[in-house]
């Protein structure tokens, strides 16, 4: 059985039904509908085979599980080398925000650097610039922090919706770890209107900011 006939063998009806309703990007009949911990599961299953690695030269593929199948192999790769390579060649295919937020490689943790994420932000591909400051953000915003990265991400300039939405999500979250260094973002108004009310929204709907910070925020959104 090959690894499609495999992922139709997994397939849900109703899951896809309701998981394609919510990424609008992609095409319905694209849409196995295959649940992510069946899918991970397989890949494990797999990782290492040649199957496998015939699989993960043979981009494009056709369907979104196929795309989320190449993902998940990407990141069971310990190599941080390897794995820049099989993402280089994969980030150009990434075509909704779903498969792009599910990819985090394991290896990141200890090897990714901020300027691999700036790399990827200077992208012409929406996908990838997302995939770039989500990792900025899962990575760079804790011990390894740094206020420069809040103004790099404040200058990246897009119409796309799923950049625009993850720039938000990246302040409101730099506002929760980063509440000094972050709020100057905001009284100095140095992001779109959308993006800083977007972001002031979910911000104040974190359990990690304070009362007295929600007010703040509340009060600073663009009218």
């Amino acid at each position: 059985m090959t690894i499609q006939e495999t992922l139709f063998s997994m397939q849900d009806l109703k899951y896809r039904d309701f998981h394609s309703a919510l990424m609008p990007t992609v095409d319905k009949e694209k849409v196995i509908g295959v649940r992510v911990p069946a899918l991970r599961k397989f890949a494990k299953s797999i990782y290492g085979t040649p199957e496998a690695e015939e699989f993960l030269l043979s981009l494009p593929h056709i369907y979104y599980e196929e795309n989320n199948l190449h993902a998940f192999l990407i990141e069971l790769n310990g190599n941080y080398d390897e794995t820049l390579l099989l993402l280089e060649a994969f980030l150009p295919y990434i075509d909704n925000w779903a498969t792009c937020d599910m990819l985090t490689p394991k290896c990141f943790k200890k090897h990714l650097t901020s300027e691999k994420c700036i790399e990827w932000m200077n992208s012409d591909h929406p996908y990838t610039v997302r995939f770039g400051i989500e990792m900025l953000m899962k990575f760079f915003l804790d011990e390894k922090f740094s206020p420069e990265y809040l103004c790099l991400v404040a200058s990246v300039k897009s119409e796309h919706y799923y950049v625009k939405m993850m720039i938000a999500w990246y302040f409101a979250t730099a506002l929760s770890k980063q509440y000094e260094s972050t709020i100057p973002i905001f009284n100095d108004k140095l992001l779109p209107v959308w993006e800083h009310n977007k972001a002031i929204q979910k911000a104040v709907e974190s359990l990690r900011i304070t009362k007295d910070q929600k007010e703040l925020l509340k009060n600073l959104k663009i009218k």
